[in-house]
């Protein structure tokens, strides 16, 4: 498969390529995979409760400290 970019994307994969690197091929195949290719899961889910609840789950990223929740932290 032969993908073509404007030379806009072509530059922003090309910066951060080299700012992490490795060429602008293997970064923009990295993007693709994490995208497109599902992640295994780290356990197999036990029953359909489980897999139900991991198909409506979205990995957000990282979980905030219990600080900013505190009320005290929305008035600093």
């Amino acid at each position: 498969m032969v993908i073509k970019v404007e030379s806009e994307l072509e530059a922003a994969l090309a910066s951060e390529a080299d700012r992490r690197g490795v060429s602008p091929e293997a970064l923009a195949i990295e993007a693709l995979r994490q995208r497109f290719l599902p992640r295994p899961l780290p356990f197999e889910p036990r029953d359909e409760w489980e897999r139900g609840l991991l198909a409506i789950g979205t990995d957000c990223g990282v979980s905030l400290p219990d600080s900013a929740f505190s009320s005290d932290e929305l008035y600093d």
